[in-house]
């Protein structure tokens, strides 16, 4: 029994680790407002240094403020980041591919492409299970560490009816939480 006790409590004080360093590398998080809640995502610049310095760029300009998900699909993923909402659009300015080692899991961000590799832009998508045949071929750069049930909450569609949008997004440093 103690023994169970002394794991139980080692295994809380990762998780409380694992939040705090979350907490502490605000360069790193975004905050993305839904309509229905904050999603919290954690960049990885250590696998994708190239998407997450322009997807910061993109974020402290306002360009994802008002934009929708124009591409929900049930058990696959939410995508967004098209100004003009017809999957078409972006920013203009291509990324090239930073594939890595970083899983497609529930909650994992990664940016969308046409069929160049090269061809990422400002669109991405956060995945709602396990999408392993985009391993290696898609830039993941970041994970929802809070808020999945927000994301769950996007409306379904290619475009939706309805689309959700992003109210707000932000780097954590700046702010204005």
């Amino acid at each position: 029994m103690k023994r169970i006790f002394l794991t139980l409590m080692m295994m809380v004080g990762l998780m409380s680790e694992t939040s705090a360093a979350f907490e502490l590398d605000k360069e790193n998080t975004l905050y993305l407002d839904l309509e229905f809640g904050r999603v919290v995502i954690a960049m990885r610049p250590d696998a994708a240094p190239n998407h997450v310095a322009r997807v910061k760029e993109l974020v402290r300009e306002g360009f994802y403020d008002g934009v929708t998900f124009h591409r929900v699909i049930p058990g696959f993923m939410a995508q967004t980041g098209d100004p003009t909402g017809t999957g078409m659009g972006g920013s203009g300015k291509k990324i090239d591919a930073e594939f890595n080692n970083l899983p497609h899991l529930r909650g994992t961000v990664s940016m969308a492409r046409a069929d160049d590799p090269n061809s990422g832009d400002s669109q991405f998508f956060i995945c709602f299970d396990r999408s392993s045949f985009l391993d290696g071929s898609y830039t993941a750069w970041g994970r929802v560490v809070g808020g999945m049930e927000f994301v769950d909450m996007i409306a379904v569609g290619e475009p939706p009816a309805e689309p959700s949008k992003i109210v707000k997004m932000q780097v954590a440093a700046d702010g204005k939480e």
